[in-house]
């Protein structure tokens, strides 16, 4: 036998079904209505676990993007080449329907087997999410605006995908380009002008210092109009074939996401067009914004599964000491607690999900208005160090860019960041509490269906309804939203997960004992119940 011969290593994790794989998936699916979407789901996790896609999202996040802003003669074009692996994701992840399937065929689940689509290819291949993600949110802005909507709205829900520029294709991706240099979360304080061209279109003039896959074929953007800050559809190329006044300055340096360009752009006299009303720019995205910040929780949320799934490939293949690592006792509290991380993350993603469906009734909605930012700031939050946990778990292996943990790490900051930060998301937190009391009411008997399971959660349950009868402070809006997230994601666990898992969720994470590191479980948690799942 050569020395270099392996032993003691996991085989390869491919050509494996993701979906199928991930029991708290199937069955959130199932639970929130979305039972009639199994067959294709069962296809995309198969899919997405094959050896040929995980070679692609490796790929894809090695060969990154390039800007070419000039062609050989000097004309300017300001293009992003990706490489083809790229566009084979993109390609597949929009034949599932992994952008606007809900949006195609609205019924009850839509959005739960959209939601499940969604996070199987962004487990595998965060970066393209993206651009499918602002596909799937700029429908319901479009609403404000009947012409754009009959011009746009059939591009966005096909299910083809064509990655070059052209003003004559069938289809279309949407990007963004919000936020500016001297504002950032702050978009009131956007410099970019708009200006009336007279033609039912206008022309603007500024820059954006981040701009969202610069390669989609129309953006919705925000610039001063003499009313106000204003809504725009912004596109890349023009009716007769031209292209859009788009320059793009440089590509930016991020920490991941390497597989999706965001860049810094420049308007010069850009056409674009008017959406919703004049001065009413805020108002305008915000239902986009509600479903982006919802797509970072179950992205993330898928983030954790990858976590989760490589690192229990790893334990249960590998051993010291005499036993698998799995069956160490510390390493098994350990994986458990990450299990029950990612379970209650899949659960709640999947369960606001359903509350975006279109039989959502006004309870329905004002639930999912204060939770969606609830569970954006927690599960987000908790998305990094979840990651870097997974990661230790592979030792050595795991700190290597052979592995998909390490991408997976520097990816989960991104989702917390994306669509508000921490202090922007808790702060709304708040917003919506004060202005909108109904959210309140409407959270609260949510979270009361899972009164009387378990006597802990009780406590923390009318710990919870006292602390909402002040109004708090805004420098306690970081302690309300963690309270909230915690009090959502276990009242969801009891009354969905197994009672292994529930009561270890809760007892973990709401009792006096609850540790600040994952593994720190209490004693008499059945943690085989648990990674049974997994």
């Amino acid at each position: 036998m050569s020395i270099h011969d392996g032993e003691n290593q996991a085989p390869p994790r491919v050509d494996v079904d993701e979906f199928g794989a991930n029991r708290p998936l199937v069955d959130a699916v199932a639970r929130f209505g979305a039972e009639w979407a199994l067959g294709e789901l069962r296809e995309v996790g198969k899919l997405v676990g094959s050896a040929a896609f995980q070679h692609d999202a490796e790929v894809a996040n090695t060969q990154v993007p390039v800007l070419r802003t000039h062609d050989r003669y000097g004309n300017r074009i300001d293009e992003v080449d990706y490489d083809e692996s790229y566009h084979r994701i993109l390609t597949a992840a929009v034949a599932h329907g992994a952008h606007t399937s809900a949006w195609a065929d609205p019924r009850p689940g839509a959005n739960v087997a959209r939601a499940a689509t969604f996070m199987l290819f962004a487990q595998v291949e965060p970066g393209h999410a993206c651009p499918v993600s602002m596909t799937h949110a700029a429908v319901p802005a479009l609403a404000a605006s009947e012409a754009l909507t009959a011009r746009w709205l059939p591009r966005l829900l096909s299910r083809d995908y064509d990655g070059t520029l052209s003003s004559g294709k069938p289809s279309a991706l949407f990007g963004m380009a919000m936020t500016e240099k001297q504002g950032g979360s702050d978009v009131r304080a956007n410099t970019t002008v708009a200006v009336d061209a007279g033609d039912g279109s206008h022309r603007l003039t500024g820059h954006k210092w981040f701009c969202s896959a610069p390669m989609s074929d129309a953006f919705l953007v925000l610039a001063q109009a003499p009313a106000g800050l204003s809504c725009f559809l912004l596109p890349r190329m023009l009716e007769d074939g031209t292209r859009n006044a788009f320059a793009i300055q440089r590509l930016k340096n991020k920490l991941g996401n390497r597989s999706n360009a965001s860049c810094e752009v420049e308007f010069d006299g850009t056409v674009a067009h008017l959406l919703g009303e004049e001065g009413r720019g805020v108002a305008t995205i915000i239902e986009m914004v509600a479903r982006t910040r919802l797509d970072c929780v179950l992205g993330t949320a898928a983030g954790m599964r990858q976590s989760v799934a490589e690192a229990l490939w790893l334990v249960r293949h590998r051993s010291a000491f005499g036993a698998k690592l799995v069956d160490q006792p510390a390493m098994t509290a350990v994986v458990a607690d990450l299990a029950l991380e990612s379970e209650a993350a899949t659960v709640t993603g999947l369960r606001l999900a359903r509350a975006h469906d279109d039989d959502a009734d006004d309870q329905e909605q004002a639930f999912r208005r204060l939770a969606t930012a609830v569970a954006k700031y927690w599960i987000c939050k908790r998305g990094p160090e979840h990651a870097y946990e997974s990661m230790e778990c592979l030792g050595g292996n795991g700190y290597i860019e052979d592995f998909p943990l390490a991408r997976r790490y520097r990816e989960q900051p991104v989702m917390a960041i994306w669509e508000g930060s921490g202090n922007v998301i808790a702060l709304d937190v708040l917003r919506a509490m004060a202005r909108e009391p109904g959210t309140v009411d409407a959270f609260l008997a949510e979270v009361s269906l899972a009164d009387g399971i378990h006597p802990l959660f009780d406590t923390y349950l009318a710990d919870t309804r006292r602390e909402l009868a002040v109004a708090p402070e805004p420098s306690q809006a970081r302690r309300i939203t963690e309270r909230l997230a915690l009090t959502l994601q276990a009242s969801l666990m009891l009354r969905f997960a197994p009672a292994a898992a529930a009561h270890a969720f809760v007892q973990s994470r709401l009792g006096e004992d609850r540790g600040r590191l994952y593994g720190v479980l209490p004693r008499g948690v059945d943690l085989k119940a648990i990674l049974d799942r997994h």
